[in-house]
């Protein structure tokens, strides 16, 4: 029988360094799936057919997806409990991978990328959750430090596993190793998560916004299903009117919000939130520079191996230097933060100087190391704009609002990533028919605009953050 073990509301959690360990591993068989088709997109679509959008699809069905989860994922947690909804996530996703790994098709490929999506974002905001509760003060500042490193080695081992597995063909499975590898690190998750993941009660009272997690998510969906298809389709009409209609969706949601706030309920977004300005700027802001940042993200990995013909586990190595730099970049940035919003326009500055040496340097030999000193510049860039933003933005709303900002800005930096993938992927593909090299240099100015776009919007946010920021975020964060 497994042994079930209480979490202790007065003392440490007595195992709480195995069960960090269960929830990192978690964290981890997460990000690299979120990384991994951006290198293997190519192979996959070679050996399953399908269009051009398959490649964009293969990354938005697995961020879509992580939206509509993120949005009721911690709730659920709340209501049913954070241990249960952790492994439900866990043996979810587990599932999720071995369809991926069988796909015969692109749509059966795609569907399962949703369900990876969907069952992460069931399991991933649990282990935050749970580090808050089993760590006193002072150790979760330990606990949440040994997060970065090992999602900074995450971001660069992804790719990099994923372009050797596709390579070294193992057993003769090809791309489809990237997801088998997913079993046996889940069968490991879930084992340990039931000795030693914490029991911790439900909370009573709350309940889930169904109506408002879907309204959301169709939102989403509305506007980037055309964004991907609207291409391959000539730009009929009904793209044009799906775009209009997400705009009515998301009003009907925000009224929604309004409507269960009124009836006292617990609305997804805390509808005083759209009366600050501090909010509104870091969702515009927001939505601006995740866009930039995922869409170049897809755009590069595809220029690598499409227009420069790389091999996938050359196109892995060649963009460790993004990787390097973004990691150096949120790593420099706490001594900064007393300058407040000033970081974050250097930041994107600094970013743009990257992309626009990039795109001058770009030729049809370019070499991996002729790109290195552009992709680090970008990742430094980066990583100055991540590293405060969260802390501006939530440093500008009320104390009792930080729970559902973060975690509303947690589900725009997946929207904004999805958006940013279908936009300028399909300015990729539209005219890559003219030239790989002119097609990327065309969507590297569209990414300069972005960033220019997002320099503006990030005006409107603070000044200064509060002395207490970075806690009130910390915090937030992991509530979230």
């Amino acid at each position: 029988m497994t042994t079930q073990v209480e979490v202790s509301t007065v003392a440490p959690y007595r195992w709480r360094w195995p069960a960090l360990f269960v929830i990192l591993t978690g964290s981890v068989m997460e990000l690299l799936d979120a990384t991994v088709t951006s290198i293997a997109g190519p192979v996959i679509r070679a050996d399953l057919g399908g269009g051009a959008s398959m490649l964009q699809w293969l990354g938005i069905a697995y961020t879509l997806a992580m939206v509509a989860g993120l949005l009721t994922g911690s709730r659920l947690g709340d209501i049913v409990g954070r241990k249960p909804m952790f492994l439900i996530g866990a043996a979810g996703f587990v599932a999720g991978s071995l369809i991926c790994a069988a796909a015969v098709s692109p749509e059966m490929i795609i569907a399962a990328r949703a369900v990876q999506g969907l069952f992460g974002a069931a399991m991933i905001p649990q282990g935050l959750g749970m580090m808050r509760e089993m760590f006193p003060p002072k150790e979760l500042q330990i606990a949440f430090g040994a997060t970065g490193p090992l999602m900074g080695l995450s971001a660069i081992g992804g790719p990099i596993l994923a372009g050797w597995l596709v390579s070294a063909d193992l057993l003769g499975t090809g791309w489809r190793m990237i997801f088998l590898i997913n079993l046996p690190l889940g069968v490991a998750a879930l084992s340990a998560a039931l000795i030693f993941l914490p029991n911790t009660p439900p909370t009573r009272g709350l309940r889930l916004d169904l109506p408002g997690a879907l309204l959301a998510s169709l939102g989403s969906l509305l506007i980037v299903f055309p964004l991907v298809q609207g291409r391959e389709h000539g730009w009929p009409a009904w793209s044009f009117a799906s775009m209009a209609a997400s705009a009515a969706v998301f009003a009907v949601f925000a009224w929604h919000q309004r409507s269960i706030s009124r009836r006292g309920g617990h609305p997804l977004v805390v509808p005083s939130l759209f009366g600050k300005r501090a909010f509104l700027g870091g969702l515009v802001t927001g939505a601006l520079f995740f866009s930039a940042f995922s869409g170049f993200g897809l755009v590069f990995a595809l220029y690598l191996q499409v227009g420069l013909g790389y091999s996938p586990l050359k196109a892995a190595l060649s963009s460790v230097p993004l990787s390097l730099g973004m990691i150096a970049g949120m790593g420099v940035v706490q001594p900064l933060m007393k300058h407040g919003r000033r970081v974050l326009h250097a930041g994107l500055l600094v970013k743009a100087a990257g992309v626009i040496a990039l795109l001058l340097i770009a030729h049809p030999l370019v070499g991996p190391w002729e790109l290195a000193p552009a992709l680090l510049v970008i990742g430094l860039g980066a990583g100055l704009v991540m590293g405060p933003f969260f802390t501006i933005v939530l440093g500008g709303v009320e104390q009792h609002e930080t729970g559902s900002a973060s975690g509303t800005l947690t589900a725009l930096q997946q929207v904004g990533g999805a958006l940013g993938m279908a936009l300028l992927g399909t300015v990729f593909f539209g005219t890559i028919a003219q030239a790989p090299t002119l097609a990327a240099q065309y969507t590297f100015w569209m990414v300069v605009g972005m960033l220019a776009l997002t320099s503006l919007s990030a005006f409107l946010l603070p000044r200064q953050a509060p002395p207490d920021a970075q806690a009130v975020a910390e915090q937030s964060m992991a509530a979230a």
